[in-house]
């Protein structure tokens, strides 16, 4: 299955994603952007970048938790049945 399925079937409310998954998903994205950093790229641009990618990693890693759980739910009791 593909991303672009998975996000279809969360926006259309098919798939919840955790509340967990949806906090670290924002919360890196506001870090990311955000001039207030843990190591800012300026002062420490070898780490600066590396605390940013290593919250993008984990915001990965659960959404791909998220993507197959959805994976083995669809496989289980997909949503078209074909009646022959």
């Amino acid at each position: 299955m593909s991303w672009w399925k998975f996000f279809q079937a969360v926006r259309r409310g098919e798939h919840k994603v955790s509340g967990m998954t949806w906090f670290t998903a924002i919360a890196t994205v506001i870090y990311t952007i955000s001039p207030i950093d843990l190591f800012p790229e300026l002062l420490f641009p070898i780490i600066g970048f590396a605390d940013d990618l290593g919250l993008w990693g984990v915001t990965l890693m659960l959404l791909n938790r998220e993507k197959m759980e959805w994976e083995q739910s669809y496989v289980r009791a997909p949503g078209v049945v074909d009646v022959d």
